[in-house]
């Protein structure tokens, strides 16, 4: 990668252009972890695994927050480990993650949430929400004030909702389907469940 490049201000041609470079922006047959299918797909660790583009991306994606106070940033494993790190470096306070345990969110390996603290939930890509409501859920099970919502991609389109700010550096719609409508199905299309690839 370019040094020049990454001292540059990301614009969402840029991040597409990074995310195809990097082999990130997959297309065929995919299942989502929403259970939905589609013919795109973010692997947004495959970005991520190049230090500097994560640092440029969450850099950028922290402007949003600077004014929000907060003192912790929390992401569900694994998509949101990385972002989640480097949006609390970027933004000066801790990062804790939490664990899935029968498909429910919980902390482990020491991380504690204090009442009252402002909280950040962090996310590499969303389609519906799901792990990022549950994050936002345990948050505040230990009493923090969640305060918005970061996520890298958000392939709803902006249908995801959450009741706090939500900024995602790259707003796509993207076709999806269930299941028993795909038409990928139905051409009979491999179908491919990357999302823990």
């Amino acid at each position: 990668m370019d040094l020049k490049e990454l001292q540059a201000e990301i614009d969402n041609e840029e991040l597409i252009d990074m995310m195809t470079h990097s082999k990130a922006l997959l297309n065929g047959h995919f299942q989502l972890r929403s259970g939905l299918h589609s013919d795109c797909f973010f692997q947004a660790a495959l970005l991520l695994q190049y230090p500097d583009l994560a640092k440029k991306t969450c850099r950028q994606m922290a402007k949003f927050f600077t004014n929000q106070q907060v003192d912790c940033v929390i992401s569900p494993a694994v998509g949101g480990l990385i972002v989640g790190h480097e949006l609390a470096r970027a933004l000066g306070v801790r990062a804790i993650f939490a664990d899935k345990e029968d498909d429910q969110l919980i902390l482990k390996r020491g991380f504690t949430i204090k009442p009252g603290e402002k909280v950040l939930v962090a996310e590499d890509v969303i389609t519906r929400g799901g792990r990022v409501q549950q994050t936002i859920d345990l948050a505040r099970s230990l009493g923090a004030e969640v305060v918005g919502v970061g996520v890298i991609v958000d392939r709803s389109g902006g249908m995801a909702k959450f009741d706090v700010p939500h900024y995602s550096l790259l707003q796509l719609k993207l076709e999806t389907y269930e299941p028993e409508t795909c038409p990928l199905c139905k051409q009979g299309i491999a179908l491919d469940r990357p999302g823990s690839k």
